[in-house]
């Protein structure tokens, strides 16, 4: 004999957060917290990158951006001042992203467009944190090859379901709508 089926309360299941990614790192967030689109991390990357290329294009005429793509040089008796400028590059970029972040909570691109990097818990980062994850965020500007590291990135957190980055994964940090944060914890709002 079968058993009778046993009809739930109601229809309508409401499940908390709303969304998977939010459900993923639940345990451990402020209630609340929204975790930014992939589309507002790639803006504000690109903008924190046009604001760079200008503080170094109007001094320099734009003659480091030859140098930078100058691989050809490689090969000649120029090699150092190509490999000199990649070193520059990459400290420029790693210096900007670390002290952005110890100074403001974020770079200047993210409070742009509103993200606040957060632990997993939503706590601030301390300024120890920031030179680690700069580390990690100057991949995505390595001439050449850094918008390969980015569009594989881009799909390794489309595919993860807290929406969480490589960068983020790496350092326990989480890309947070900063709005939805606690006042305290919204990352160098002064």
């Amino acid at each position: 004999m079968a058993q009778p089926r046993v009809m739930a309360d109601s229809p309508v299941s409401v499940h908390n957060p709303g969304t998977m990614a939010q459900a993923a790192v639940a345990a451990t967030a402020p209630e609340g917290m929204l975790i930014a689109p992939i589309w507002k991390r790639i803006v504000a990357l690109s903008l924190d990158a046009f604001l760079i290329t200008l503080i170094i294009a109007l001094p320099t005429g734009g003659t480091f951006f030859l140098y930078l793509m100058a691989i050809d040089l490689l090969i000649t008796n120029q090699a150092p001042y190509v490999i000199a400028t990649w070193v520059m590059h990459l400290t420029f970029y790693w210096l900007y992203f670390k002290y952005t972040g110890r100074n403001y909570g974020r770079s200047l691109g993210q409070r742009a467009m509103r993200i606040a990097i957060v632990h997993d818990d939503g706590s601030l980062l301390g300024e120890a944190h920031w030179g680690r994850r700069a580390a990690h965020k100057i991949k995505y500007v390595i001439p050449f090859v850094g918008i390969l590291f980015g569009i594989w990135d881009v799909l390794q957190t489309s595919r993860n379901e807290t929406k969480r980055s490589p960068v983020d994964l790496a350092n326990h940090t989480v890309a947070a709508v900063d709005w939805s944060l606690p006042v305290e914890t919204r990352g160098g709002l002064r």
